[in-house]
């Protein structure tokens, strides 16, 4: 297949360019349409208690959504803003599609106690489609910020989504305007050349493209999260220079022994090509983990993400090499001391001692801590273990929330209208309320039962009979007093009719969808890696050894995501505050993809150690060799991601820098301490019986496994 597609890619190369460009044209313009699409509604589960009264409530509700505003900076006593804030509320009173709209200085709890802030609150109709609530609200906000004060915010609702698609926009172009120049110029420091860096960056902006178009034509049939273009731009870009890296440093190799270009694509693609489409099933299959669970979101970012991974996998198997073929004759191949890079992702790649084999100078530094590791792999293990389980321990206390303004930078509105509440209004003004649903047949005692759970309520009554009350919780949004106060009202009901939701509610939800469903991602994700490393490998004892490592690493940056921003240590230097949670996007997010990317690293190197264990039937010299050759490759790759992830973190949202984080870390502890010291160490305990499997899995493995390739001979160069 791999050959088949090379030389279609190589036989009309401008047109596969072209094709490409479209593609690009198309992603950069109607792609970025889906940043209007964007929605922040995230813990929805559909067929929970919370999800069916609020399904419930949109049916015979006629109030929709809501904005709220905030005035301040101004005694609100002024006559002139007294003046201007009625003629502003008979304003809104007059907009299609506004509801209601009360009188802040009549209306109590709506002036603050310092008299010098005030809140207008809007409520829309809830009947209205898409398009006329979209005019409404952006009438309504525009005619709130005509106020004449000191400080004036709007946000909230259906608001808030369009700030925060806004600030996700801004964000990801600041982070390409960050990363792209700095990849630039350390690509530019491992190749030596213009021309060879310059493509994997042609590759990463395909990719981007790639992932807007991808995430516009989902946002056509499902809900797209504000987190998902950071997210998945923020690994497609990484993936693309990861992948192209790997294909670009092999061809130069292959120059090294051929004038014939294409030949040297099609070697090119043929070896590190199977090990960018190995790569990325196993990424995909990390990330299957997230289609277990029922919540859309993660749902749709398992499947945005697994998109934008084939974008990139397409983009270095087809795009790099029709750029090859045309380009890359002017492209210098590689010297002696590069070879030890080449291809190390390539099964099929030549055995040492062979024209392509690597001399003894080669990759001397990881050679060397590779012996060091081999040699002393009990103090090895007996010191970094334990580091890493003391580093990943704040993860056991790991909590995660739905979060509120404070996850938002400082500039924002949305925080900004949070910092003026906080600073002029009593402790949760403005925290959305729990909801509680009281049916008809409801005993008399229900509703007096469950307002005497909270000193701040109010009820209702809705058309059909029901009663709707509202119970203010102190505290934040996704607090343990609101989440508290959802599970004493679940247990007062009894066997009334009666269904809590809102936002705490739909985080004790998701909270228990997660619980329930974490065993069945977990598993479905750890027999697929297993079953792909054996294919890979044709050893049942690498796969366990593999996954155990990988989870110490992954596990030591969670824990440093739990310290950072959940316990507040040292997140004023990433411009956050602690929190006292994680988001609830951040964890799974983190697990289904460093899980993946670590799986990159591990393929490079026991493509190399496989190789020279075919080849030598020396398992010693497998994990020296094999560390020897791949480790260069896989320390680049690990810092070029690194940089992409980091110049994420620069936009200062909070679940965005805890993703960029835990994803840096995981990244750079992988490809460090676990790939460069726990592998040979364990490889080198394990010793011959790394390579067993039992006779029948052997068999299935020799029919079915993924088998090197005996490459027809290199034409060789004269002098080489």
């Amino acid at each position: 297949m791999l050959a088949t597609i090379s030389r279609a890619a190589t036989r009309r190369p401008l047109t596969v360019i072209l094709v490409w460009l479209l593609m690009l044209l198309v992603g950069f313009g109607l792609g970025t349409g889906v940043f209007g699409r964007l929605v922040d509604s995230v813990p929805d589960v559909p067929g929970t208690e919370s999800d069916r009264a609020a399904a419930y409530l949109d049916r015979v509700d006629t109030s929709g959504e809501s904005i709220t505003a905030v005035v301040s900076g101004t005694a609100v006593a002024d006559p002139a803003l007294r003046s201007q804030v009625g003629r502003a509320v008979a304003d809104l009173r007059t907009v299609t599609g506004v509801a209601s709209v009360p009188d802040p200085y009549t209306t109590r709890g709506l002036t603050a106690g310092d008299g010098r802030a005030l809140v207008i609150p809007v409520t829309f109709k809830g009947d209205m489609k898409f398009k006329d609530e979209k005019k409404a609200v952006d009438t309504a906000a525009d005619r709130i910020r005509q106020i004449d004060a000191t400080e004036v915010h709007v946000s909230g609702g259906p608001l808030l989504g369009q700030q925060m698609g806004g600030r996700a926009q801004e964000d990801v172009q600041r982070a390409e305007l960050i990363s792209l120049p700095v990849v630039l110029a350390l690509l530019l420091v491992v190749f030596g050349g213009l021309r060879a860096a310059g493509l994997p960056l042609l590759i990463a902006v395909s990719g981007v493209a790639g992932a807007f178009l991808a995430l516009f034509l989902f946002s056509q049939v499902t809900d797209i999260s504000v987190y998902a273009i950071q997210i998945t731009t923020m690994l497609g870009l990484g993936l693309a220079v990861d992948y192209a890296l790997l294909m670009v440093v092999r061809f130069r190799e292959e120059r090294r022994h051929t004038d014939d270009v294409l030949d040297a694509v099609h070697r090119t693609v043929a070896g590190a090509g199977r090990t960018v489409l190995f790569s990325g099933l196993t990424v995909a299959v990390s990330l299957s983990g997230l289609l277990v669970f029922p919540s859309p979101f993660l749902r749709s970012m398992g499947l945005a993400v697994a998109a934008v991974v084939v974008v990139d996998m397409l983009a270095a198997i087809t795009l790099l090499p029709a750029l090859l073929a045309r380009f890359g004759a002017r492209i210098a191949p590689a010297r002696s001391k590069d070879t030890a890079a080449a291809g190390s992702g390539d099964v099929a790649a030549a055995p040492e001692g062979s024209p392509t084999g690597t001399s003894a100078e080669e990759g001397r530094v990881f050679a060397r801590l590779a012996r060091f590791a081999s040699r002393r792999p009990l103090a090895v293990l007996a010191v970094l273990v334990p580091a890493l389980l003391v580093v990943a321990l704040p993860a056991a206390g790991m909590r995660i929330g739905i979060g509120d303004a404070r996850q938002l930078p400082a500039d924002t509105e949305a925080r900004q209208m949070y910092d003026t509440l906080e600073a002029h209004f009593p402790p949760g003004t403005g925290v959305s309320p729990v909801t509680v649903l009281v049916r008809p047949g409801a005993g008399p005692d229900t509703v007096p039962r469950i307002r005497a759970l909270s000193d701040t309520s109010d009820a209702r009554a809705l058309p059909d009979g029901s009663t709707l009350v509202h119970l203010r919780p102190g505290g934040s949004v996704d607090g343990t007093a609101a989440t508290d106060l959802v599970e004493r009202v679940r247990e007062v009901r009894g066997s009334e009719p009666v269904e809590v939701t809102g936002v705490a509610a739909r985080l004790v939800d998701f909270r228990s969808m997660l619980a329930e469903r974490a065993p069945w991602a977990a598993a479905t994700v750890l027999l697929g890696i297993f079953a792909l490393l054996f294919a890979f490998t044709g050893s049942v004892l690498i796969p366990l050894r593999t996954i155990v490592t990988t989870l110490l690493s992954l596990g030591a940056a969670l824990g440093a995501v739990v310290w950072v921003f959940q316990d507040g240590h040292l997140a004023g230097l990433l411009g956050a505050d602690g929190l006292g949670s994680l988001s609830l996007t951040a964890p799974p997010l983190i697990i289904a993809i460093a899980f993946g990317l670590a799986m990159d690293y591990e393929l490079f190197i026991l493509a190399r150690m496989r190789e020279t264990w075919l080849h030598t039937g020396d398992e010693h010299d497998a994990v020296v060799t094999g560390l020897r050759r791949s480790g260069r490759v896989v320390s680049c790759a690990a810092l070029l991601l690194a940089i992409v992830f980091g110049a994420f973190m620069t936009g200062g949202f909070s679940p965005i820098l805890q993703i960029g984080l835990g994803l840096t870390l995981a990244v750079l502890i992988d490809a460090t301490v676990v790939r460069m010291l726990l592998v040979p160490a364990t490889m080198a305990l394990l010793g011959k019986r790394a390579w067993w499997a039992p006779a029948a899995l052997r068999r299935a493995h020799d029919r079915f496994g993924v088998s090197e390739e005996a490459p027809a001979p290199r034409p060789q160069l004269t002098g080489v």
